[in-house]
């Protein structure tokens, strides 16, 4: 009886322990799922930061955006370079042999500029620069055949074009700028600040004798006049611009005739003239009155004062070009001359108002260098 219960305990015991193990299988199969989901969590992520991406994308156009107005400057850089007819290019230290050039007392300043910056960059020959005036440039130019290049406040005369043929000269113009004429009257005058081109014609011609004759209300004192001689442009500038629309044709000699009058191809002993009287009076080219701004005073005329200004704008009443001459027979016999006037018109610009004057326009300097290349066969 007691085997037979022990029989059956053994078996009781047996299935239970069966159980037991078969149990223990079945809750390790559960944690799979358990790990499958918090896969799923982790690809949650992803769109997350697909979202911080397409901020990043915005600051692009932003970027574009400033570029912009970067651009504009290129086109406003490039039109120097586009602008105007080109000449060759001239190396100063390649170029041999001996200038003579003789003129105008006004461009006289301008040519030795541009002379210095030739010799500067190499040019090892003789530059002779005589101030002569206007008209006795072209006698030596057209007459005596003296010289290469005649420089010139006026444009060359019929009768000395004819003069240049008769000893086989064609001269050839080349424009080099704008000159104004500066009407100067002393420091201590105190009556004449403004003038009119009628009341100057007055001033400086032979139907006047004090400055009372020309309008009642100035001193009864006896009007000085200083003029440049009558070989120079600026003289012959003066008859045509203020005699001759008063005078006609005896506007050269209203002026030649007039009480007081001091003549002189030196404008410095103009200068010292119309320093020395409170009632002197004077004119020549705007550059020397630069100069001598401290000494002088310069008149306005018609309300217009003489300026860098009122002379690009075209408002000054007294200006005037400025010229240099020489032949294509000069120029293409004599390499030295066509390169130094090929570097003349290509650098007049950067220096013509280190000494006073004004460039030419656009138009007039294209010109002259359309001049240069046509006398040179190109």
């Amino acid at each position: 009886m007691r085997f037979h219960l022990f029989i059956v305990l053994l078996v009781a015991g047996l299935l239970i322990s069966a159980c037991g193990a078969a149990a223990t299988p079945a809750p390790t199969a559960a944690p799979q799922p358990t790990a499958t989901k918090p896969a799923a969590p982790t690809a949650a992520p992803q769109p997350t930061a697909t979202k911080p991406a397409a901020p990043t994308a915005a600051p692009q156009p932003t970027a574009t955006k400033p570029a912009a107005p970067t651009a504009p400057p290129q086109p406003t850089a490039a039109k120097p370079a586009t602008t105007g007819v080109a000449l060759p290019p001239v190396d100063p230290l390649q170029v041999k042999g001996d200038i003579r050039t003789a003129g105008s007392s006004t461009v006289f300043p301008l040519t030795e500029r541009i002379a210095e910056r030739f010799k500067d960059e190499g040019y090892k020959g003789n530059i002779t620069i005589d101030s002569i005036g206007t008209g006795a440039g072209f006698e030596r130019f057209c007459k005596a055949g003296e010289t290469d290049i005649s420089n010139a406040s006026r444009p060359i005369k019929s009768s000395e074009v004819e003069a240049c043929k008769a000893i086989g000269r064609e001269p050839v113009e080349f424009r080099v700028g704008t000159d104004a004429l500066a009407v100067v009257v002393n420091k201590s005058n105190t009556f004449l600040k403004d003038v009119t081109l009628e009341e100057l014609a007055k001033i400086f011609s032979d139907t006047t004798e004090k400055w009372s004759d020309v309008n009642p209300a100035w001193p009864k004192e006896n009007i000085l006049r200083f003029s440049p001689g009558t070989d120079s442009g600026t003289f012959d500038y003066f008859i045509e611009a203020v005699m001759t629309p008063a005078f006609k044709e005896k506007a050269k000699e209203a002026l030649l005739k007039a009480k007081n009058l001091q003549l002189s191809e030196d404008d410095n002993v103009l200068v010292q003239g119309v320093e020395g009287s409170p009632y002197a009076i004077g004119y020549f080219g705007f550059a020397y009155y630069q100069e001598n701004q401290g000494k002088l005073t310069a008149l306005s005329i018609k309300g217009v004062a003489p300026s860098v200004q009122s002379v690009d704008e075209g408002k000054y009443p007294l200006a005037r070009p400025l010229f240099i001459y020489s032949t294509a027979k000069i120029m293409n016999e004599k390499p030295q001359v066509a390169a130094f006037i090929n570097f003349y018109l290509t650098h007049v610009n950067e220096e013509i108002r280190k000494v006073g004057y004004f460039p030419a326009s656009q138009a007039a300097l294209d010109t002259a260098k359309q001049n240069w290349l046509k006398a040179m066969g190109k």
